[in-house]
């Protein structure tokens, strides 16, 4: 059976009849969870269960963000308190490999507690760069502010969530870094010439440029496109992030509720759509936004349809790992950060 070239959001802890109907014709290639529609590991089996019956499928991908830190949809008592990203670059900046070992067990460990729970995708690692005087909304969600640190623990991330059987998310590229405004929020220009984007921000990504999955950044590069931002820069989308960073795996958009684009919610999609991406994602569960989405993309066929596939065919059953010594190995790294969590280091067992 077909799906379409779109993630959708739904509103809460059971799809409601509306959206049971609308998940059952416009038939959405993943759904992405958030804290709204997390209540207990059951409820969460039930409502992933309740829209593959809808869709009619099980080739669809689950998603969440579920970073670590600051970003983590998933909460005590039910699931783990992680660390953000940046304990285990602290952690490489004194011994590189145990700093490796931990933000691999880190992934490890939440790709474990998501596999459990029929959840196919984890949308991290960020491999975005912060520079000096850029916005917070990345700050500790980065794992350092120079490259190679980033590209050897992004590394460490994607292979732990593949081990534990989940589908890891490169994001977001080709880099936020730098934006000294939250896309959430409105557009950020960052108006660096192309040499230095290339050098530092576009780097994580062409290391892990075979990543299954990608997502884009919705922010300007005036360097390559003054008017379009990334996710809907057929320049960018071909130019850069196919082109020159080399990404071979499907790239979704960032969520297309976010102030950094405009106009109505069909406009959005099909512009991300024509960009290049090769999926749409809409995250806010709001009905009438999601029928617009839904009639704006195309089906997912030719390439994207490809990509589609062969991302989920990186996912297996999670393989043997020691729990006991990967928890020791977050709760050391956490403990560099104490700050940050703004609670107890240690990590739940």
């Amino acid at each position: 059976m077909e799906l379409k070239a779109f993630i959708s959001g739904c509103a809460g802890k059971v799809l409601s009849d509306d959206e049971w109907r609308f998940f059952a014709a416009a038939r959405p290639c993943g759904l992405i969870l958030f804290a709204r529609n997390c209540d207990d590991p059951a409820q969460l089996r039930v409502l992933i269960g309740q829209f593959k019956d809808a869709v009619g499928s099980d080739e669809v991908l689950v998603l969440i963000d579920q970073e670590g830190g600051r970003v983590q949809r998933l909460k005590p008592p039910h699931w783990r308190n992680m660390p953000p990203a940046r304990c285990y670059g602290r952690v490489y900046d004194a011994d590189p490999e145990a700093g490796k070992l931990a933000a691999f067990a880190g992934a490890r460990l939440t790709a474990q507690e998501l596999y459990d729970l029929g959840i196919t995708v984890d949308t991290m690692p960020v491999l975005d760069v912060p520079q000096k005087g850029a916005h917070e909304i990345i700050g500790d969600r980065a794992y350092g502010t120079d490259p190679d640190t980033v590209i050897a623990l992004g590394q460490a991330v994607v292979e732990g969530c593949l081990a534990g059987g989940v589908l890891p998310v490169i994001k977001h590229v080709p880099g936020h870094g730098r934006a000294k405004a939250d896309s959430h929020l409105a557009l950020p220009r960052i108006d660096v010439p192309a040499a230095e984007l290339d050098s530092v921000d576009f780097r994580p990504f062409h290391a892990l440029r075979d990543a299954p999955l990608a997502m884009t950044a919705h922010v300007l590069l005036p360097a390559y496109d003054d008017r379009r931002p990334a996710s809907t820069s057929p320049v960018i989308m071909a130019e850069v992030i196919r082109d020159r960073i080399g990404l071979t795996g499907l790239v979704m958009s960032d969520d297309l509720g976010m102030k950094a684009l405009g106009g109505p919610f069909a406009a959005r999609a099909r512009d991300v759509i024509a960009a290049g991406c090769d999926v749409a994602l809409h995250c806010g569960g709001n009905l009438g936004e999601m029928v617009e989405v839904a009639g704006a993309v195309p089906r997912l066929e030719g390439l994207a349809a490809e990509r589609f596939a062969r991302a989920r065919s990186c996912l297996h059953p999670p393989k043997p790992f020691d729990v006991a010594e990967a928890l020791a190995l977050v709760t050391d790294a956490a403990s560099t950060q104490v700050a940050s969590l703004g609670a107890d280091p240690t990590v739940q067992a």
